[in-house]
């Protein structure tokens, strides 16, 4: 950890398993497939067709039960949280896992808890609505927090759940009416506030006015969105299109997806790099929008980096972010001071050098999705030749591995710096101006038991096999 008080601060991000909450998701995922028909076809095409499975597309349940249901949340790790699904019905939800939340009514007449709705979150209703062909009635404004549509079953509705910075369950919020997000002209500064970002520059000369541009137009965009939340939501889908627009296996991912109208709605994290020097603005930057640091890493003497994972509280992107540390940094709090170059760059730092500020020029270093491991590398292979790096986590709860490296060119500027500090050979520097280095990978994350953090000694190895001077 950074220093004793982030330790302290930080101390409550030690994830664990949850298998027993596990088994009571799955078991209120078959019995709600079971009684509809519809979601039921929809699961068994999951896996063959994206490499996922339906559990990887929750957003919640809500169920009839009785008295003792609610009790057994709360010893599973759900805590009773402030919203409501409607009059008299309290939603559950798990902080220290990757779990779905659950709406609790009562079962007139008693008996054993039944599953009503099991909802499932996509990027756009009205694209899984045309996906299949269901012509589907959508509840809620166009670019509003929340629009849902159901599929009517024999015993429980399937929920289609697009949500835009928003928890809750009602499709016109008053909160968001006080925000002003439901005013008539709500959608169309949303959009505005988007297109601020998809037209923004990457590229300049200096990076300390890039990023000093960059953190000015995040506050043009939340005054434009009108919600720091709403800015954080649309940036990011912003910044999955562009990190995609770069990154074949993650073009050939999304249009599987796609073709079931889910989007990138199973992301789990996005990786940001950075330089030591800009470390701290990225963070800022980040904070404005209205993330929280979660734990941070130091990975050990010989390990040459470190990161903060962030998490937003209302849209649950979830970032990590990286940087090059040497080991007597372990006790600094490096997510708010700068940091002088290493007089040889490690992984990180190289790849910041070659290819540019992830916020900036190069986009993320890769997004990662949940998925079913073996099916999404299988999957990839098949359709599209895409090939998948040796797994770095292996465990039943983890599994995580790269698609083999997206090459992107390297500028004559870039690699002519590298060369001059020192930080690359001559022939390592015209090996790159001829056929580049790797860039961006997308990431095949298997989580189980609801496990939420990360394999700190898994990340080491495969930052260290992904050097650039490596390959």
């Amino acid at each position: 950890m950074a220093t004793a008080t982030e330790h302290e601060k930080t101390a409550s991000f030690q994830w664990r398993r949850w298998p027993e909450t596990e088994a009571l998701i799955d078991e209120l995922t078959q019995q709600a497939l079971s009684r509809n028909a519809f979601a039921q076809a929809l699961a068994e095409r999951l896996m063959p067709e994206t490499g996922t499975i339906f559990q990887n597309w929750l957003d919640h349940f809500v169920v009839a039960g009785p008295p003792s249901f609610a009790n057994r949340l709360t010893t599973l790790g759900y805590e009773r949280t402030a919203d409501t699904h409607g009059v008299g019905v309290p939603v559950y939800a798990h902080p220290g896992g990757v779990f779905p939340r659950i709406a609790v009514g009562p079962r007139p007449g008693g008996g054993e808890a039944v599953v009503k709705d099991v909802g499932i979150k996509v990027e756009s209703v009205a694209a899984f609505s045309g996906a299949h062909d269901l012509g589907l009635k959508i509840q809620g404004y166009p670019m509003g927090p929340l629009r849902t549509a159901r599929v009517p079953g024999e015993g429980t509705d399937l929920v289609v759940v697009e949500r835009r910075a928003y928890l809750g369950f009602e499709n016109f919020p008053s909160d968001a009416a006080r925000e002003g997000r439901m005013k008539p002209h709500a959608a169309r500064e949303a959009l505005a506030a988007r297109d601020l970002w998809v037209a923004r520059r990457r590229r300049f000369e200096d990076d300390a006015e890039g990023f000093a541009v960059t953190e000015a137009l995040v506050d043009k965009v939340i005054e434009t969105a009108g919600s720091r939340d709403l800015a954080c939501h649309l940036i990011f889908e912003v910044e999955r299109d562009y990190w995609q627009s770069r990154n074949r296996a993650a073009q050939v991912q999304k249009a599987r997806q796609d073709k079931l109208g889910l989007g990138w709605a199973n992301h789990d994290h996005h990786t940001f790099r950075s330089s030591r020097r800009f470390f701290p603005n990225l963070i800022r930057i980040f904070t404005k929008l209205g993330f929280f640091l979660r734990e941070s890493f130091h990975a050990g003497e010989h390990a040459g980096w470190g990161a903060q994972v962030l998490e937003h509280p209302t849209t649950g992107i979830v970032i990590f972010a990286d940087l090059d540390l040497a080991p007597e940094e372990a006790t600094q709090d490096f997510s708010h001071m700068s940091l002088p170059d290493l007089a040889r760059p490690g992984t990180v730092g190289l790849w910041v050098a070659l290819h540019g500020e992830s916020i900036l020029d190069s986009g993320m270093h890769h997004l990662e999705a949940q998925f079913e491991f073996d099916a999404l590398r299988d999957g990839l292979k098949a359709q599209a030749g895409i090939e998948t790096m040796k797994p770095f986590s292996d465990f039943p709860f983890l599994r995580q591995a790269f698609t083999a490296g997206e090459r992107w060119a390297v500028s004559a500027r870039r690699a002519g710096r590298a060369l001059a500090e020192g930080w690359i050979t001559h022939e390592q520097h015209d090996k790159f101006l001829r056929e580049g280095t790797i860039g961006s990978h997308l990431e095949n994350l298997q989580r189980r038991e609801g496990y939420k953090g990360f394999n700190q000694q898994a990340v080491s190895a495969i930052i260290a096999a992904t050097d650039p001077r490596l390959h």
